[in-house]
């Protein structure tokens, strides 16, 4: 006879829970002093939770306002970590899914986790924001809610950009809050279109902290600002170097400051934009109007990282330390040495992410390799630049999308 399949849901991820709450209670509120509002109308039924991206710390707000056990859908990243990822699994039995690929199996298990009555979370931008601003949603969000089944529960995470950008390793003093702001039920998501369902996710979980609303504070308020930002408004592409609460474009020299109020201003001169969602938002346009096909002589960017393979859902084998990054309008490379160099031609590369704070993946063929610079490595415009290079492959010059 045929065994049946062991359940997803353990009783020892209810005990994890319980006592995981305790520590990260006291954790949150120490490290980002937040308001966590319980979820009080939950009672024993599962739901399917969306949330914005803004911090690091994103899915212990959400497990600490839900009752019970949360299955997250992590990335292969945590998956690939050895030992600690066979403790994850057994603990919280995260919901492994493959960065910007479409994963069936994820999929499959949803709907196992879903139908054994667990409480499922997910991040439907699948990118930490860099901007401040929620970004791209993939509509197919709305296709796998249906098939789930499950009430929805829009999960808001509101200043955690002012307290905890992306692209720093400070976290400031400042208010933050996270709370569910909206539930959809079955019923009233069954009667609308897969596109009515996504702008109605998008709307429930849309947050622009552009905007002066608050203090924040630090004084390494601009530290790593690199990692996200590689466009300058006077230059064009260019690279940036920030110590303390200040940045300089290496190209032209300008300095900027970023205050305590999220607001950018130049030093001895007008700087263009006020806050970093307008700069973000100028940058995503600067490559947009680039024709990548016409910078495949000279390399756009150069860097140096670290080279390691990822065998997915097992561990990383680091290949090489130290080797020589250069990215083209249409390929990156990766001098190996001695051993020659290795070229990753876009039109056959699957896909590239940003994991973390700027680890790049490059999916190519079928492996998986990880760069891990130093810590002004900006991962972000790789991903980009890659994304506006298969838009023009694909005849979409007009494409928007650029990865995140």
């Amino acid at each position: 006879m045929k065994k049946s399949k062991k359940k997803w849901l353990k009783f020892r991820h209810r005990v994890v829970r319980v006592i995981a709450g305790w520590v990260f209670e006291i954790l949150t509120k120490i490290k980002y002093g937040i308001k966590i509002e319980k979820f009080r109308e939950q009672g024993n039924r599962p739901y399917l939770i969306l949330m914005n991206h803004q911090t690091p710390f994103d899915q212990f707000f959400v497990g600490l306002a839900f009752k019970g056990p949360v299955y997250y859908l992590a990335t292969e990243d945590i998956f690939s970590i050895g030992f600690v990822s066979k403790l994850l699994r057994w603990a919280v039995a995260p919901i492994p899914i493959r960065k910007q690929t479409t994963d069936v199996s994820a999929v499959i298990t949803c709907m196992r986790v879903a139908k054994e009555g667990g409480t499922i979370a997910l991040s439907p931008e699948g990118n930490r924001t860099y901007s401040g601003r929620t970004e791209y949603i993939n509509p197919a969000i709305a296709s796998l809610a249906k098939k789930l089944g499950l009430p929805i529960a829009l999960y808001r995470i509101e200043g955690g950009y002012g307290c905890c950008p992306r692209w720093s390793d400070v976290v400031r003093k400042g208010n933050i809050r996270s709370y569910v702001y909206k539930v959809i039920e079955p019923e009233e998501y069954n009667t609308l279109s897969n596109e009515e369902l996504t702008e109605l996710i998008e709307q429930g979980l849309y947050v622009d902290e552009g905007v002066a609303d608050g203090e924040y504070v630090s004084d390494k308020r601009a530290e790593y600002l690199e990692r996200a930002m590689y466009v300058c408004p006077f230059c064009g592409l260019s690279e940036f170097r920030s110590e303390g609460n200040e940045a300089e474009c290496l190209t032209c020299h300008r300095r900027i400051t970023y205050g305590t109020d999220k607001r950018i201003e130049g030093i001895g001169f007008d700087f263009p934009f006020e806050f970093m969602t307008e700069w973000y938002d100028y940058q995503k346009e600067f490559v947009n109007s680039l024709d990548t096909l016409e910078n495949t002589e000279q390399p756009l960017f150069c860097d140096t990282a670290t080279m390691s393979e990822v065998i997915v859902y097992k561990n990383k084998n680091m290949l090489k330390e130290n080797c020589s990054l250069k990215l083209y309008g249409d390929r990156m490379t990766i001098d190996e040495g001695l051993d020659g160099m290795l070229e990753f031609k876009f039109s056959e590369t699957s896909a590239l992410s940003v994991l973390g704070r700027n680890k790049l993946n490059v999916y190519y063929k079928d492996k998986v390799y990880q760069f891990k610079g130093n810590k002004r490595f900006n991962a972000l415009k790789y991903v980009n630049l890659y994304y506006r290079c298969k838009n023009i492959l694909k005849g979409e010059k007009d494409g928007q999308f650029l990865g995140l």
